[in-house]
């Protein structure tokens, strides 16, 4: 069985087809033909060099891992650039930034105690909101309950309502002022 060495006459296909079988070679070859790229599309999605190094590194390996699955290697940018979205939007959304306070600074901070009063407005601005929920139609209704309730970002409505994200602002839109619109009637009673 022949290897594939690579030479600039080595196409991607048969880089891929190479690195397949395991040849190192091969997929040197290839991290130095994508990574320029890789490395482009990542900082774009991160906007931060270090986090786009590592990230890039990671897709490698990830791809490497996973090349026996593409089924049509001249796809191998296009398969490489949508590894590099996935985990990227994977790494941005599980990011979690660990913030640490003196318990002192904490105390500064926190300054004004609810009192009874306070509760007692804060149970009657809720009976109100969910009032005026109520005078809206379904899908105004599901939409803000789909968002300010239930805690559903953008897209994971899109997904469940079956519209583009565009289409769920406009609807949030809309639904916000149509509930103030029926929380100013319900306050005019």
């Amino acid at each position: 069985m022949a290897t594939i060495v690579n030479t600039p006459c080595s196409t991607v296909a048969q880089l891929v087809e190479s690195a397949k079988l395991g040849n190192r070679d091969a997929q040197s070859a290839l991290y130095e033909r994508y990574h320029g790229s890789a490395l482009a599309l990542a900082y774009r999605k991160t906007n931060n060099w270090d986090e786009a190094e590592e990230l890039v590194q990671d897709v490698f390996i990830h791809a490497f891992d996973r090349i026996g699955q593409l089924r049509v290697p001249e796809a191998f940018g296009g398969w490489l650039r949508q590894i590099v979205r996935r985990m990227s939007i994977n790494r941005l959304t599980r990011r979690r930034v660990a913030v640490s306070l003196e318990s002192e600074v904490l105390e500064a901070v926190h300054t004004c105690e609810d009192t009874p009063l306070d509760d007692v407005l804060d149970v009657e601005r809720r009976e109100e909101v969910r009032s005026g929920l109520g005078r809206l139609g379904d899908l105004d209704r599901e939409t803000l309950e789909a968002f300010y309730i239930s805690g559903q970002s953008l897209i994971e409505m899109a997904e469940h309502f079956e519209a583009p994200v565009g289409t769920i602002k406009r609807r949030l839109h809309v639904a916000r002022k149509r509930l103030a619109r029926a929380m100013e009637s319900f306050q005019a009673i």
